[in-house]
């Protein structure tokens, strides 16, 4: 029984490892000044630079509709990973299927495209 679950016990022992090592590196290996003005200790720090975004500051909706399109072609080509190794087993109905799967998808960005999603305002 615990032959079976041996692999998954030790990818499981090996990922907390590494996620502890990464959480301690930083503060055994990283700098030990101290800042002395309050103001540098609360400010956003992003990429080693002092990031220059107020608070208040809002991303255009563009942004989140190209994510959320980016997303959803990802997963739906994802879909097509398994068709594509085993094709052969499947037969030439599945390459009938991917085909119009593939079509729908193009059709699909292409609606997008003409309706203006994709353009940066």
């Amino acid at each position: 029984m615990l032959t079976s679950y041996g692999p998954a016990l030790v990818f499981v022992v090996i990922g907390a490892l590494v996620g502890a090592l990464f959480g301690v590196a930083p503060n055994l290996l990283g700098p030990k000044r101290r800042s002395t003005s309050r103001q540098s200790q609360l400010s956003p720090y992003e990429c080693g630079l002092p990031s220059e975004v107020q608070k208040n500051f809002r991303f255009g909706i563009s942004f989140y509709l190209v994510a959320m399109l980016f997303i959803l072609f990802d997963i739906e080509v994802i879909f097509l990973y398994p068709i594509a190794v085993e094709l052969k087993a499947f037969g030439t109905f599945a390459l009938g299927e991917t085909i119009v799967f593939i079509v729908l998808l193009a059709v699909a960005f292409v609606y997008v495209w003409r309706r203006g999603a994709l353009e940066w305002k």
